[in-house]
């Protein structure tokens, strides 16, 4: 009998696990997740029943993480470095990159280089292939004789019910890597209906009875009758000019439609941000209820499963944590393609 090919994972940059949660579903193990942030320890351990480091990975030897994996796993190293310095909305900021966040790439890639590990998986925003830091870290791992795949992803095109785009990247020491094939074609997609149509109806600022996640802040009395002058896919040029934001009658926000919008049921939602639960910080209305998205949604949408917990009923978080969290995270569906991809990979290169 063949004997069964070992791996497992650790997740840098882990957040309350997305990432992780979609590679376990695929099969990886993940012995640990490491994060700076505290807050998402509860949600992390929960739900996928591994372990939280709060560490920074700027300060975690090498020799750490690999004691994580048991002897004898093939090793997968997999993060999404925080991806705000190489976001398309700080492209006009100066001197981002004094941002600290800006050389976590480095670290990630020191890490690579201490530990050696047979797969490494990188998800970031599309927009960081044209800087240095991503073509150094392309460069350095070619340098340690990984072959190396990155390609941007459109996520309804493996079953993510929103429009996100995003870069990501395999590496192997045992030979060419790749992403698996796309699974769902434009008639396919899943849309907002298919991910969240099944909720019971709610008012904004009320929370289910049932599910306390279901909640939508309340409106001011001008986004109220801003959304009830709104249509799905419409804009706020469809409004009287008593409603426009002032913001938007100067020339320089003319063009910002995407705001102070409803979703549109069949189709997918927009990317879920750090705000989705705020009518006027995207294309975040209901297609239907008067409000925006409620966390339960936004979850949802960002593909985690309903069974997810992400806070204590002790120790509750704000809702504006509770959006970071979120909107922060790799989707589920994402971290599921990625670790297929990977087990193929393994599966693959055995047979050869």
């Amino acid at each position: 009998m063949e004997e069964k090919i070992r791996y497992s994972a650790v997740d840098l940059f882990c957040g309350i696990g997305g990432l992780t949660h979609g590679l376990i579903k695929a099969g990886i193990p993940v012995n640990a997740g490491i994060d700076i942030d505290e807050s998402c320890r509860y949600a992390y351990e929960t739900n996928n029943r591994t372990r939280f480091m709060n560490i920074d990975v700027r300060d975690i030897p090498g020799e750490v993480i690999l004691k994580l994996f048991p002897e004898g796993d093939i090793k997968v190293l997999a993060g999404c470095a925080p991806c705000q310095p190489f976001s398309k909305h700080t492209q006009k900021i100066k001197n981002r990159q004094d941002d600290e966040k800006w050389g976590l790439l480095y670290s990630f890639m020191d890490l690579v280089d201490a530990i050696q590990p047979e797969i490494v998986s990188m998800e970031n925003v599309t927009q960081i292939v044209y800087q240095d830091v991503f073509k150094d870290f392309v460069t350095r791992l070619r340098s340690l004789e990984y072959c190396v795949f990155w390609e941007p992803v459109f996520c309804p095109d493996y079953g993510i019910p929103q429009t996100r785009t995003r870069l990501v990247l395999l590496a192997s020491r045992l030979g060419e890597i790749k992403l698996i094939p796309v699974t769902h074609s434009p008639t396919r997609y899943r849309t907002v209906r298919s991910a969240i149509g099944s909720l019971e109806p709610i008012k904004d600022g009320e929370s289910s009875i049932k599910d306390p996640l279901h909640h939508s802040p309340a409106l001011s009395p001008i986004n109220k009758e801003r959304i009830r002058r709104s249509t799905a896919g419409g804009t706020w040029r469809d409004w009287d000019k008593k409603l426009v934001s002032p913001c938007h009658k100067r020339s320089t926000g003319k063009t910002y439609c995407s705001v102070y919008a409803r979703m549109e049921w069949d189709k997918p939602a927009p990317t879920i941000t750090t705000q989705f639960y705020g009518f006027g910080t995207g294309r975040f209305g209901h297609p239907e209820q008067d409000r925006a998205l409620s966390i339960r949604e936004g979850a949802l949408l960002q593909t985690f499963p309903k069974s997810y917990k992400f806070f204590d009923n002790r120790n509750s978080l704000s809702i504006k944590s509770l959006g970071v969290h979120i909107g922060n995270a790799v989707p589920v569906r994402l971290g599921t393609v990625i670790g297929r991809s990977i087990i193929q990979h393994l599966e693959n290169n055995r047979n050869e």
